[in-house]
């Protein structure tokens, strides 16, 4: 950090501003920082370094690299004579491997200090020079100092022990040894410095924490997120202008130091930034040189928990977990028919299961998405609504013999016949931590999400009650009843069912094969339903689906108790409680835009009478995956690289990582007129 000689003056050097900038706080940090900001030390810092049995030092050696490194003493080794000066009792613990006897360091050289108190979540930091250092004290003359906050700091109760030193190993490689203490760590801190225009140097040594495994090894390379901190950017500023680097990760338990010299690199655009929780961008260290002392150290921590921030990030574990979730939901698998049963005159359904590999998990309500080839070599893609539970071990989608694909899952797949399937998707799922009673409601096939979460709320035996309404043309249309009259004997009295024909046979009997004649309309629902405070699921066609929606919100069903899905491209068109929730976007593009579609080389005009981009896509010959060309099953999401869209129908969902549903969206009018439009296809 740059030392002031007017107040006047920035308190940030050039990589901090650009970074700051970058996150849009540059004006407020300018004003922050001549606060905070100190050219002295106040007497509660002046006190709290008195106390410490450790301190964090970064240098820089003769060839120009820094180092962190721990300076350790009994209580009381660090003391202030003045609010300028900071001195150190060295007589304990020499700065190794930056001993002043043996390192070049001299008075003038710059140091960065960090003082922090891992029992108490403390920390206070320093930018200086050194004014005299020799084996037994090491002067500091005090350039800024500020303080900083307790997040990503884990809790830690310190002893000492008597058994302290081992043979120093040097080395350009991790080892197995090094690379355990990498990966295990929660906290490590890092040095790093900038040479100012005038000649001077300034060196920061700062505090690095998250949860166990937040720094990953790859060979000779560590990545590491950078979390939600002080936007100070006193390191990655740093780094941004001089990218070396030193690394110093302690072993609480057995005291080994290990300190790393390298060259860092700032990442401000990766798909693993959105991978991994809590991070805000990333960068990553390559190793150059490597220093392990073992038990170099007297003191030992007892880890006691985690800060609340760091519960707050993830894992490369976890990380790498969620990205081969996300790319294996993006490929095809082979599942094979396990069993099908025929469910009424015209819903079929089929148990899949994956060739290799377990089933993956899924939320009741959700759909799979399902591609076959015709005979006639075409290729096409639907999705299916699952009609079992998370519960039954089992997957089971129930197709209406509707459309080529529906028709060709009833007359040509068989008992042991291979679909290509991708993993469960979908929003519309079922809130199992709700007390309120459940209100299902679905007409035709659309009680297969809802038989899903039916079977469900009934396995998890909370006491919920439920009543579940289901409609058909007749009672040969009707599905389900064999399991649903199972399902009534399992959920001991909290289960209601109400089925309704609109035409039903002459020997279908009112009370025994159903409930109410006619369609599935709110007056029934609302006679049928005692006085109380429900949660809704709704799921048909999109003008059964929107009539009922609009009948609740007229009798002041709040707007979040009503869960819906409709079929076909038409989205629900709801009406939010309270002021209207804004979905700011901007306005469709009036005149044709170039899209250029990257993966495949290609490249459109659009216009406004062309349509969707899905749309768009297929006049140029390319196939891109979709189902309900209505932006509610998520199959069409594609990466936007470049430009603006706007939705003219927005769906319920919109889809998050830089997605675009092409099946619903158009491209927008820029501010400064046409801008391309580049997706990921």
């Amino acid at each position: 950090m740059q030392q002031l000689p007017s107040h006047r003056q920035s308190p940030w050097h050039a990589g901090e501003r650009q970074l700051q900038e970058k996150v849009g706080v540059a004006e407020r940090m300018e004003v922050l920082g001549q606060k905070v900001i100190r050219d002295y030390m106040p007497d509660q810092h002046r006190e709290f370094y008195h106390q410490l049995p450790f301190m964090i030092a970064g240098t820089v050696d003769g060839s120009g690299q820094p180092w962190a490194t721990l300076i350790e003493g009994e209580e009381g080794f660090v003391t202030s004579p003045d609010p300028r000066r900071l001195s150190f009792d060295l007589a304990a613990m020499a700065l190794d491997p930056l001993d002043p006897a043996s390192s070049g360091l001299d008075a003038g050289e710059a140091i960065g200090l960090l003082g922090i108190e891992l029992h108490t979540r403390r920390r206070n930091r320093i930018n200086g020079q050194i004014r005299q250092a020799s084996a037994q004290r090491l002067e500091i003359a005090v350039e800024h100092s500020y303080g900083n906050c307790p997040q990503y700091i884990q809790l830690r109760q310190y002893r000492r022990v008597p058994e302290r030193g081992g043979e120093r190993v040097d080395s350009t490689e991790l080892d197995a040894r090094t690379r355990a203490l990498i990966e295990g760590a929660d906290t490590f801190f890092v040095a790093s410095y900038v040479e100012h225009d005038d000649g001077r140097r300034s060196v920061d040594v700062s505090h690095r924490g998250g949860r166990a495994g937040f720094v990953r090894v790859e060979g000779k390379r560590l990545t590491i997120p950078d979390y939600a901190g002080n936007l100070f950017f006193n390191t990655l500023g740093n780094l941004s202008v001089n990218p070396r680097a030193g690394l110093l990760f302690i072993d609480f338990a057995t005291g080994d130091v290990l300190q790393l010299a390298g060259r860092a690199e700032i990442i401000l655009d990766s798909p693993l930034i959105n991978a991994f929780e809590g991070a805000e961008r990333l960068w990553t260290f390559d190793v150059e040189q490597v220093v392990l002392r073992p038990a170099a150290i007297s003191l030992r921590w007892a880890f006691e928990e985690y800060a609340p921030t760091s519960l707050m990030t993830g894992t490369w574990a976890e990380t790498d977990a969620r990205l081969r979730e996300r790319e294996q939901r993006n490929q095809w698998q082979r599942w094979r028919v396990q069993s099908v049963q025929q469910e009424s005159a015209d819903i079929r359904s089929l148990v899949l299961a994956p060739e290799a590999g377990v089933a993956p998990d899924f939320a009741a309500g959700q759909h799979l998405p399902i591609r076959i080839t015709t005979a006639a070599g075409e290729t096409l893609l639907r999705t299916y609504s699952l009609s079992s539970a998370p519960s039954d071990g089992q997957l089971r989608i129930s197709v209406k013999a509707q459309g080529v694909v529906s028709r060709h899952l009833h007359e040509q797949v068989q008992v042991g016949d291979v679909l290509d399937v991708r993993p469960p998707l979908g929003s519309f799922t079922l809130n199992s931590d709700s007390k309120r009673p459940l209100v299902l409601i679905g007409a035709g096939v659309g009680i297969t999400p809802l038989l899903s979460m039916l079977r469900e709320q009934v396995a998890l035996g909370q006491g919920r009650r439920i009543h579940f309404f289901q409609g058909a043309r007749t009672l040969a249309d009707l599905p389900f009843q064999a399991e649903l009259r199972e399902l009534v004997q399992r959920a001991g009295g909290l289960l209601k069912i109400h089925r309704a024909l609109s035409t039903p046979e002459a020997d279908a009997l009112s009370g025994r094969d159903y409930e109410q004649q006619g369609r599935i309309e709110l007056e029934p629902i609302k006679a049928a339903l005692p006085f109380d405070d429900y949660d809704f699921y709704l799921c048909g066609p999109a003008a059964f689906t929107q009539a009922i929606y609009d009948g609740l919100r007229d009798l002041n069903v709040a707007d979040v108790r009503i869960h819906a899905e409709a079929f076909g491209p038409s989205t629900l068109k709801r009406r939010t409680d309270g002021p209207a929730a804004t979905f700011v976007q901007p306005p469709a593009a009036t005149e044709p835009v170039p899209v250029y579609f990257s993966a495949s080389s290609k490249e459109a005009r659009w216009k406004p009478d062309s349509g969707s981009l899905l749309e768009l896509a297929e006049s140029r010959g390319l196939t891109p995956e979709f189902s309900c060309r209505g932006g509610s099953c998520g199959t069409c999401k594609t990466r936007l690289l470049s430009g603006q869209v706007h939705y003219p129908n927005p769906p319920a969902e919109l889809p998050q990582d830089g997605g675009v549903l092409i099946c619903c969206v158009v491209p927008a009018q820029g501010e400064d007129g046409v801008q391309p439009l580049v997706l990921d296809l």
